[in-house]
């Protein structure tokens, strides 16, 4: 009996250690968690030119060299500048929201202090002048508060914030990213409502809000959507629902309109459902709701029904079961490509000028892992596609047959600064990326 015991506790020991040795492989790949291994930094291989900064794994157009902006940063996620050309990111899973300056000119961020500390979730970041006063917009998962902000000292000047609107915390999604953009409406959602200067405010903060869970029937319209409040705070409402995860979504430097990234659910295989880019338009007359609907939770991609969630009983009755009332994707994406940061280039790249490009976090739960990459699409303003290439490369890696694959970093966010450069973060390799165009 007591051998017996012996063993079963010796098997138990070595199974316990081929698991941690194997870091949790086998049950990774049972439950469909597919995230290839995480180098600590970039690993250099052979510079194509003679500037070798250590990037050479990464593969960039013609005419075009990519270097490091900040390094040694804790999972950067949003970037924004200020006005005297600092770059502030947002460290989510620290809590932090760091300043980062290149004091003497040379194309590295060498300076980087803690602007604050010691929140929850930070991830959008925006900025915005009332009168004299320049406030700095932070979103964290429960929150937007805003500070005022010192821009010739690059520091908050109260570091208790103002809350202009408040959101459901947490959640399997739990970033909140925002933007100031034009106000798209001209009526009353709710006739008499709105006060002179509320409602009517021509700019507007946008926020993207997303899903609680993987697939479900959300309680509150303040989830799957994008929201829009004035910058006061003195109106929150329901901009668009139905949008599982927005993490990212900028605006057309024509039309203005919102143009946002959106992830499908899990769970439906490897080719299913398509992620995707909507054009996120203001609702019309025809919109019962005073919002556009994109079809999460009970369709996905072209208006197709999700034949797999069939809830018992369906509470809320603002959300479309039938696909044809919903909003199709202007771009599909390949399934579990994981589309976050996007942004359409400038005129000063001639050779790209108007181009959206959208940076592919990579996926996690798929049996062979896609993504990881910069795309460029060449599209007009109302979605439609003429071409599609991979802008940058190299971050998933192309090994011998049988090996496994190993990542380099995960793009995050896309942001053109004030000198017209590309600065993406990488949330992996705790990077900032800087791409520009060979002088």
């Amino acid at each position: 009996m007591k051998k017996a015991v012996f063993g079963f506790i010796l098997f138990g020991v070595i199974i316990a250690a081929y698991l941690f040795w194997t870091d949790f492989s086998l049950v990774k790949k049972l439950v469909g968690y597919n995230v290839p291994g995480t180098t600590d930094r970039p690993v250099s291989k052979p510079k194509i030119d003679n500037n070798d900064n250590g990037l050479g794994f990464l593969n960039v157009p013609e005419g075009f060299r990519i270097s490091i902006a900040a390094d040694n940063l804790e999972g950067p996620r949003v970037i924004v500048f200020d006005s005297k050309d600092r770059i502030l990111v947002s460290e989510t899973k620290a809590g932090r929201v760091r300043i980062l300056e290149d004091k003497d000119k040379d194309g590295e961020f060498e300076t980087k202090n803690t602007l604050i500390e010691n929140l929850r979730s930070p991830h959008g970041l925006a900025f915005y002048t009332a009168g004299e006063i320049t406030y700095l917009y932070i979103a964290e998962t429960q929150q937007v508060a805003r500070y005022p902000y010192d821009v010739t000292t690059g520091k908050i000047i109260n570091t208790i914030g103002e809350n202009i609107a408040t959101l459901p915390p947490d959640g399997q999604h739990v970033t909140r990213t925002i933007i100031f953009g034009p106000n798209w409406r001209n009526r009353d959602l709710v006739k008499g409502s709105f006060p002179i200067g509320g409602f009517y405010s021509q700019i507007k903060l946008y926020i993207s809000v997303g899903s609680s869970c993987d697939v479900c029937e959300e309680t509150t319209w303040k989830r799957a959507a994008i929201l829009e409040s004035d910058p006061d705070g003195s109106f929150t409402g329901e901009f668009a629902g139905g949008l599982r995860n927005s993490v990212f979504f900028t605006f057309h430097p024509e039309t203005g309109e919102i143009w946002a990234t959106d992830m499908g659910r899990d769970n439906l295989g490897d080719e299913l459902p398509p992620d995707e880019i909507n054009i996120v338009k203001v609702a019309g007359p025809e919109h019962k709701f005073g919002a556009r609907r994109f079809g999460w939770p009970f369709c996905y991609g072209n208006k197709v029904k999700d034949e797999t969630f069939k809830p018992d009983k369906i509470e809320r009755t603002d959300i479309p079961t039938d696909c044809r009332e919903t909003d199709a994707p202007v771009i599909e994406i390949p399934a579990h490509s994981a589309p976050l940061g996007l942004a359409f280039i400038p005129k000063d790249w001639e050779q790209f000028s108007g181009d959206l490009l959208v940076a592919y976090h990579g996926s996690w739960n798929r049996s062979e892992p896609t993504g990881y990459k910069v795309v460029r699409f060449r599209v007009d303003k109302n979605g439609k596609v003429s071409e599609t290439a991979d802008f940058i490369t190299g971050w998933l890696s192309d090994p011998p047959s049988g090996r496994k694959k190993k990542i380099y970093g995960r793009p995050v966010d896309l942001k053109f600064g004030l000198d017209s450069s590309l600065y993406i973060s990488d949330d992996a390799a705790g990077i900032i990326y800087k791409l520009e165009p060979k002088q």
